[in-house]
């Protein structure tokens, strides 16, 4: 039992691919329509997220689905968390998960392999940008391991009210434990 729902079984997580596109538009769209953790007022098309999927992986890193019954119902992704060479061990991190299938484990099953999937991509560190400090965002990160790195208020506005913007962080790998391989450049 997960939250008072039972778990979800035979739930598969894989690489998201382009065909997906439509299925992950529409998740992310119910997010953007009905909650704060996007800041965007209109949701990404189909073509727009295709788009996203193939960007990201080709830099290499994890985009990701969860799937069960052959049907997708969620996604997890990172992208580096700033475009400036000494961030490059580091990652921000995207999940959203279907609206039928929140709280039943599938935000862990995915966030469980993105941190997996971005520690072998090489990086050390995944922060977690939660918009309007979603409760149920903020705890799955803390459940994970993440830890509180900071509040931003009043920095964004939807749906008539302020939001704040909470950072979670959490070390991946050998963090800094350890100096990477090779340099920025």
């Amino acid at each position: 039992m997960i939250d008072g729902r039972p778990a979800l079984t035979n739930m598969e997580v894989r690489s998201a691919r382009a065909a997906d596109a439509e299925t992950i538009a529409r998740i992310y769209a119910h997010h953007v329509q009905h909650g704060t953790a996007s800041f965007d007022a209109i949701a990404r098309t189909s073509l727009q997220t295709e788009e996203k999927i193939g960007d990201i992986m080709t830099n290499g890193w994890p985009f990701i689905v969860a799937e069960r019954a052959e049907t997708i119902i969620g996604y997890a992704y990172v992208t580096a968390f700033r475009d400036r060479p000494a961030y490059s061990f580091s990652c921000e991190n995207s999940i959203y998960v279907d609206p039928a299938f929140v709280g039943q484990g599938v935000g862990v099953h995915l966030m469980r392999a993105l941190m997996e999937q971005a520690s072998n991509c090489g990086f050390r560190q995944m922060i977690a940008v939660i918009g309007g400090g979603e409760p149920a965002s903020v705890a799955l990160h803390s459940k994970m391991g993440f830890t509180h790195a900071g509040r931003m208020r009043n920095v964004g506005r939807k749906f008539g009210r302020w939001l704040d913007t909470v950072y979670m962080q959490a070390e991946l790998g050998e963090g800094d434990r350890s100096a990477p391989a090779r340099e920025p450049a």
